[in-house]
């Protein structure tokens, strides 16, 4: 089986929409953890306007704090030229940069339409240049809420011209929970057949409860990099009814309890999933945490010991 790499969103993609702010100390100890479980990546925070999203509004202090593990890659979203700038002055490995395949959903949640966003992101990964890896993630690549599905031709033609600026790695994401294992399939064996000199990252979210199936579909057609987020934290402000990211834990213990190497340390991870309810002070989606792997195994009740002599 092939080596499955994960990266962890939680302190970005998870936090951003948190309404009570998550202390500085907190994000750092909490990346710090995570560093030490396995992660292929971490995304760290994102150096957008701090009126935009007050939760990162500390993303340098963030970013000068934490403890680099070797082999981890800590990333960043930046929006334009002046986050990057912010990001590489933060010495952020990889920049990833987000714009939409629907039209509608790039106006609501970047408010200019893709041609716009797509000159400024080109504009970013000039700047850039070889001092740090570039990904795109592109969103509501498997259906928009306003538009309904996205067509996979378009999704394609969108990677194409991001390859063409040479970057490093793609990230097609099921922003608002729309995606199914057929269609999954479907898109990772196109994108790989395009795209396979590319990082391929797959991104969902389980706002109808299909995320861990329509990742086992891309598993199952050649993918080996996804996103997470500890507790199943994050959603879409701009995608109607949409619930957060997939769990991390949840779909790390899946991949391994069916014989995959994930590198991740499974209950380091599980115990930082633990203490993340009092963190941001409600409870989280994540189940692995709650019930505990399949192999956790518990005491037989009162009884039943006695019951099993009575029948031997």
């Amino acid at each position: 089986m092939p080596r499955i790499f994960f990266n962890e969103v939680v302190t970005r993609d998870g936090f951003q929409i948190e309404p009570q702010f998550v202390p500085t100390d907190a994000k750092v100890a909490l990346i710090d953890e995570l560093s030490q479980c396995g992660y292929a990546k971490i995304e760290v925070t994102s150096f957008t306007s701090a009126k935009a999203i007050p939760m990162l509004r500390d993303a340098e202090e963030v970013m000068g704090r934490i403890v680099r593990v070797p082999g981890v890659e800590y990333t960043v979203l930046v929006p334009n030229v002046r986050g990057a700038e912010r990001a590489l002055e933060s010495r952020a490995d990889e920049l990833n940069l987000v714009m939409s395949t629907s039209e509608t959903h790039n106006l609501a949640n970047l408010r200019m339409p893709r041609e716009k966003s797509f000159a400024g992101l080109a504009d970013v990964i000039a700047l850039v240049g070889k001092r740090a890896a570039v990904n795109v993630s592109l969103s509501t690549c498997f259906g928009c809420p306003m538009e309904g599905e996205v067509p996979q031709d378009e999704v394609l033609r969108w990677a194409h011209r991001f390859a063409e600026q040479g970057v490093r790695g793609l990230t097609i994401c099921d922003t608002t929970g729309m995606a199914h294992p057929a269609q999954v399939a479907r898109m990772a064996q196109a994108l790989r057949e395009r795209f396979g000199g590319l990082q391929l990252t797959f991104h969902f979210h389980n706002t109808r409860g299909m995320g861990l199936a329509n990742l086992l579909a891309a598993v199952q057609a050649g993918i080996t990099r996804f996103d997470g987020s500890l507790g199943g934290l994050g959603g879409c402000p701009y995608a109607p009814g949409a619930s957060g990211n997939i769990c991390s834990e949840d779909a790390i213990h899946m991949l391994q309890a069916m014989g995959y190497d994930t590198g991740i340390d499974l209950p380091r991870l599980l115990a930082a999933a633990r203490r993340l309810p009092e963190l941001v002070g409600h409870a989280v989606p994540g189940q692995v945490a709650k019930a505990g792997r399949t192999c956790d195994l518990h005491p037989a009740p009162a009884g039943v010991d006695e019951l099993r002599r009575s029948f031997a």
